[in-house]
């Protein structure tokens, strides 16, 4: 075989990076779901039936049916065995949201083959047309439940990764709860690492990972995000925001490094790239006294070590790191009256913070609870965002036209 038909679809558009996930890690009907128990409380609204032997036997899915309760709200329960039937268009929708609702779903496969025979393949651009319009209206538990029914459909399509990835941004954005915004946030950071793992010339993916990571603290993958998304987007406007933000970001990269340099053992290397923002509006900065203590620490300078974490304490007074640090340094020179001090004040810290855990704890149980019980009324215009697909449909559109190019219509 020519060693051009061995290249892969994205080597073939000059793309080297091909990172690919285990199908377990991918696949959202195999994959963990940390949101998915926000969802639960609409399949309660599901009766679970069968049809007779004779309606399958008429039905063009009937092989498949067999055996596979399908979901039916209860007014429709009435109908059905009314003999008025129930349209399959109906029957979809609710398959739709048993899927979106719970992808591990005992009988997911067969909903998906059911709704493949019936709709010829296509039904996951419906869906994915159905959440985008729900998210338009602020209906966002809608429109991550039909982003899931269509990834259950489709794994791997582009429109309903990036559209479900930021619908649990939206979401967690719009939330205070600690739980719920935890698991939205980690849900849709990973779902952009996904799209641009599988679609890798879709700029979006790189745009939205970048704000993720920036939320997240990670500068120098937030610039890595961003450069991808410079290298792809046609967007004139983006490209200018983006460059800015690099520009912006300068600084904070260059001391997360010098901070990865001595959490690594490179203690000489971190402090010489992290010495110069002292004189900077970084000084104020409380973890740049803080990485730099442990490099002086490591270097064998405690003076200077017990200077930084006193300077990163003045900063940020609870932050139980630095106190440890000094405890360590106080106890292994003598130092008993330090080391007493601080020693006490940890134990003040800690004990105030489990005080607040149990007060918060019954706040978010409370509030965890009303979530997953209550269906939330829509966001408030202000907050909707505008799910704009346009990059996505010039990508599928530039990928389509490329495979017939090589390969000629089916």
């Amino acid at each position: 075989m020519p060693k051009e038909e061995k290249q892969t679809f994205l080597q073939s558009m000059g793309i080297t990076r091909t990172v690919e996930r285990p199908r377990e890690e991918s696949d959202i009907q195999l994959r963990e779901d940390r949101i998915g128990r926000y969802f639960k409380k609409y399949l309660n609204k599901f009766v679970f039936v069968e049809f007779s032997d004779e309606f399958m036997e008429r039905s063009k899915v009937g092989d498949i049916l067999k055996g596979v309760p399908v979901p039916l709200r209860r007014k429709e329960v009435k109908e059905f065995a009314g003999g008025e039937g129930v349209p399959m268009t109906v029957i979809a929708e609710n398959m739709a949201w048993v899927m979106g609702g719970d992808p591990h779903f005992k009988y997911t496969k067969d909903y998906v083959k059911i709704l493949e025979k019936l709709y010829k393949n296509r039904l996951h651009e419906s869906l994915m047309k159905e959440g985008r319009d729900a998210a338009e209206r602020g209906d966002m538990d809608n429109a991550c439940i039909h982003f899931r029914a269509s990834l259950c459909m489709k794994y791997d399509y582009l429109h309903s990764m990036y559209s479900y990835a930021r619908a649990c941004r939206v979401m967690y954005e719009n939330s205070n709860n600690e739980e719920y915004v935890g698991r939205f946030k980690a849900e849709a950071v990973d779902w952009f690492e996904l799209l641009t793992e599988t679609h890798p010339r879709f700029a979006m993916g790189y745009y939205y990972l970048g704000y993720s990571y920036l939320n997240m603290g990670l500068y120098n993958k937030a610039v890595l995000a961003w450069q991808g998304f410079l290298k792809f987007t046609k967007n004139g406007r983006d490209r200018k925001e983006i460059r800015h933000r690099i520009e912006q970001l300068a600084d904070p990269v260059a001391i997360e490094k010098g901070c990865l340099s001595i959490t690594a053992g490179r203690n000489a290397e971190g402090i010489e790239q992290l010495e110069p923002y002292l004189k900077t509006k970084f000084k104020d900065w409380w973890p740049l006294h803080y990485y730099l203590g442990l490099g002086y620490r490591g270097e064998g300078r405690n003076s200077d070590a017990v200077a930084e974490f006193k300077k990163a304490l003045m900063i940020n007074g609870s932050h139980l790191e630095s106190m440890r640090e000094l405890v360590d340094i106080y106890e292994a020179s003598g130092d008993k009256t330090n080391l007493k001090k601080y020693t006490e004040k940890i134990k003040l810290i800690e004990d105030a913070q489990k005080e607040d855990q149990k007060a918060n704890l019954k706040e978010i149980e409370k509030e965890n609870k009303r979530l997953e019980e209550e269906e939330p009324a829509p966001l408030p215009k202000e907050q909707i965002e505008h799910f704009d697909l346009t990059e996505a449909d010039e990508l599928e559109g530039e990928e389509k036209t490329h495979l017939v190019k090589r390969f000629g219509k089916k």
